[in-house]
C-alpha cells in the first residue's frame, strides 16, 4: 500500500458517519473513574498513615533504645597501682 492509498483509505474511514455510541456508556464511565479516583486516594491516604506510624516508631525506638551512645564497658580496667 503506497501513500496515496493510505492517504485514500483514511480519507474513506474519515468521511464514514461516527459509529453510535451505547446509551449508558458515558454514566458507566463516570460511575467508574469516580470509584478509581476514591481507591486512588484511598491507597495514598493508607501510605502516609503508614509512613507516619513507620517514622514515629523508629523515633520511639530511638529514644529508648539511643543508638548513638557508646554502650559502657563489660570489663574494668587494670588496677596497677597497689
Amino acid at each position: 500500500m503506497n501513500r496515496a492509498e493510505r492517504e485514500a483509505a483514511a480519507r474513506r474511514i474519515l468521511e464514514q458517519a461516527a459509529p453510535q455510541v451505547p446509551a449508558g456508556l458515558y454514566d458507566e464511565a463516570v460511575r467508574r473513574g469516580g470509584r478509581m479516583l476514591r481507591r486512588r486516594a484511598l491507597a495514598r491516604r493508607t501510605l502516609w498513615l503508614l509512613l507516619c506510624a513507620a517514622v514515629l516508631a523508629f523515633t520511639v525506638w530511638a529514644l529508648t533504645v539511643r543508638p548513638w551512645v557508646e554502650p559502657p564497658s563489660q570489663t574494668t580496667p587494670q588496677v596497677t597501682d597497689w
